[in-house]
C-alpha cells in the first residue's frame, strides 16, 4: 500500500513549507503548498455541501447542450437536465448542464450562505464577490465569463436526487434556484454589482434537503482545490465518509471509477490517473488517512476536517449526527 499523501503533510509539520519543498520531487511541490496553506489556516472559515453532492457530482467537462447528466454514487443517483433560457431578443435557447470547478464553487457558495443565514434567499453582489475573492477567483476576464456561464446553466437546469433504501426521500425534479443568478455585463466596471438581481432564491425542496443533511468543509481546502474539479469532488467525498467509518474500508477500482471516472473509457487509464487526482484532495485534508493498493483504496477512520463540535452558523447548529444521508448510506 502507499499513502496518498500523508507523507507530504508530515514533512510540512516537521520541517515547514520551504524545507519540505526542497525535500520532495518538483511535481510534489504543489502538494506541499496545499498542505501548508490548509495547516496554516487560522481563520477557520467553513463551507457547506449537501450530502448528495458528496456522493455524486456534476460533469467535469462540457456536455452537448441537449444532453442530460446522470451520476450514480453510493445508494444515490443525481439527475441533472438542461433547460431553456432567454438571452436578449429572440426565442429562448437550450442551456446545457453546469460543469467543471466554477459551477461547483458557485453551488458551494449558495449552500454555505443558505445554511449560515438560515434562509433560502441568498445574498449576491458584494458577498459573492468577497467569497470568490477568498477562493482566489478573479471576477474579470476569462474567470468572470466562466462564472457567468456556469451561473446561467445552474439557473436554467433542473435536478433530482434518487436515494435508495426504505427510508429514502427524494423530491420531484426542480431547479437549484427559483429566481436570480443572472448577470449584467458592466464591461469591467467593478463598482457595479454585475447582477440583474441582488439575491437568489434556492429551490424549496433542495434547501430543505440541504438543511437536513449539511456537510461542513474547510474553506481553506476549497480555495486550494478551486481549479481542480476532480480533486475537489474527492475532498468533499472524503470529508463526508472518513469520520463516520467504523474501521478500515476498502473501495474497489470499479466503484471508484463509477463515481469519479465516468469520462474514462478503460479502467486501466482511470487507475493510472486516480492517484494524481487523490493526492491534492488528501493534502487539503490533513486528518485524512487513505491508502492506495492494487485492488483500489482503503479508507481509514479519520477526524472530520472541521472540529467535532457544534458549528454555529448564523444560529443554525450543525452536529455530527446531522451529516447522514436520508438512506443512512
Amino acid at each position: 500500500m502507499t499513502e496518498a499523501d500523508g507523507g507530504v503533510r508530515r514533512l510540512v509539520l516537521v520541517h515547514g513549507r520551504e524545507r519540505a519543498r526542497s525535500m520532495v520531487e518538483p511535481e510534489q511541490r504543489p502538494l506541499v503548498d496545499i498542505a501548508a496553506e490548509v495547516l496554516g489556516d487560522e481563520a477557520g472559515r467553513i463551507g457547506i455541501s449537501y450530502s448528495g453532492f458528496c456522493l455524486t457530482g456534476l460533469p467535469h467537462k462540457r456536455l452537448p447542450d441537449e444532453q442530460a447528466w446522470e451520476k450514480r454514487g453510493h445508494r444515490v443517483t443525481l439527475l441533472v437536465e438542461p433547460g431553456r433560457m432567454r438571452r436578449g431578443p429572440g426565442p429562448a435557447r437550450m442551456v446545457g448542464v453546469p460543469y467543471g470547478a466554477r459551477a461547483r464553487m458557485i453551488l458551494l457558495y449558495l449552500q454555505t450562505r443558505a445554511i449560515r443565514t438560515g434562509s433560502r434567499e441568498v445574498e449576491l453582489g458584494r458577498s459573492l464577490h468577497d467569497w470568490l475573492g477568498r477562493m482566489g477567483l478573479a471576477w474579470g476576464g476569462e474567470t468572470g465569463r466562466a462564472l457567468r456561464e456556469q451561473a446561467a446553466r445552474i439557473a436554467a437546469c433542473s435536478l433530482k436526487f434518487f436515494w435508495e433504501g426504505e427510508n429514502a426521500n427524494g423530491w420531484e425534479a426542480g431547479r437549484f434556484v427559483r429566481s436570480g443568478l443572472r448577470f449584467h455585463d458592466y464591461s469591467g466596471d467593478t463598482r457595479q454589482s454585475d447582477l440583474w438581481e441582488d439575491r437568489v432564491i434556492l429551490d424549496e425542496a433542495f434547501y430543505d434537503a440541504l438543511r437536513q443533511h449539511p456537510v461542513p468543509l474547510r474553506e481553506s481546502a476549497l480555495r486550494e482545490l478551486a481549479d481542480r474539479s476532480a480533486s475537489l469532488d474527492l475532498y468533499i467525498w472524503l470529508a463526508y465518509r472518513l469520520h463516520t467509518l467504523g474501521g478500515p474500508t476498502p473501495v474497489r477500482w470499479a466503484a471508484l471509477r463509477e463515481q469519479f471516472g465516468t469520462g474514462y473509457s478503460e479502467l486501466r487509464f482511470f487507475r493510472r490517473d486516480f492517484p494524481k487526482m487523490l493526492a491534492p484532495a488528501v493534502a487539503a485534508y490533513p486528518e485524512a488517512r487513505v491508502e492506495v493498493e492494487d485492488e483500489g483504496v482503503v479508507l481509514h477512520p479519520s477526524p472530520s476536517p472541521v472540529a467535532a463540535k457544534v458549528v454555529a452558523l448564523g444560529g443554525s447548529g450543525i452536529r455530527r449526527r446531522g451529516l447522514s444521508t436520508p438512506s443512512g448510506g
